[in-house]
């Protein structure tokens, strides 16, 4: 952290902000736009996310040891040629072109082996995974309290995700390792202003650890 942020928490943390949220008893995975068009350093929205990638995996791994947590993949797609379902964000960002429904660029990245028997997808148009999707309604067939999230963008998606979580009623826990972003400022300045406002960012160890203590889970 740069001696700019740590300032800029010690500031937060003297107002009070930055609180624990707490784990609870019910969690779910939510991997947010790990799909190809992310985790492609060659494709317009692509980066260099293999550690992230590899700290998810093991996120993952420890999810389905532990024996009936939900695990949901978020992509974002577009099923118009003329992507009019992304709104103003097509004028925005020229990328979205690149994330079109039914191209590899919008396939879950094969390194998170996606079991689609038993692991949600969910398709998103915009920021929030909440946004105009049914991932509310899953959550609480499965009534899940607890989101440990990864994925990419921090600044972005991630962040937008955790802001609707909390607004949501969950206990939203960032993992650390699992979450990335292309500009390296912005993921720092992310996880900062997430711990601080809108959820816990906690670690790879201690994610793998509480998933390990539920019931069924595996050390």
């Amino acid at each position: 952290m740069t001696e700019a942020a740590s300032a800029v928490e010690e500031f937060y943390r003297s107002r009070g902000f930055g609180r624990p949220i707490g784990l609870g008893q019910r969690p779910a995975i939510v991997v947010v736009d790990f799909i190809n068009g992310f985790t492609d350093p060659a494709l317009p929205y692509g980066a260099r996310l293999d550690d992230q990638i590899k700290a998810t995996a093991r996120l993952l791994d420890a999810a389905r040891a532990s024996g009936g947590v939900p695990i949901v993949f978020i992509v974002t797609a577009y099923d118009f040629d003329d992507f009019r379902d992304a709104g103003l964000w097509r004028v925005k960002q020229a990328g979205i072109t690149s994330l079109r429904a039914g191209t590899s660029a919008v396939e879950i990245d094969p390194r998170m082996g996606w079991r689609p028997d038993n692991e949600h997808r969910v398709t998103k148009k915009f920021a929030s995974a909440f946004f105009g999707t049914d991932l509310v309604s899953r959550l609480t067939a499965a009534s899940v309290d607890t989101i440990l999230l990864a994925g990419c963008a921090t600044s972005g998606c991630v962040r937008a995700t955790a802001v609707d979580g909390l607004q949501n009623g969950y206990r939203v826990q960032v993992v650390r390792e699992a979450v990335g972003d292309r500009d390296a400022v912005a993921h720092v300045r992310g996880l900062l202003e997430m711990d601080a406002k809108y959820a816990d960012v906690i670690s790879l160890e201690a994610a793998v650890t509480y998933l390990a203590g539920l019931p069924g889970g595996t050390a």
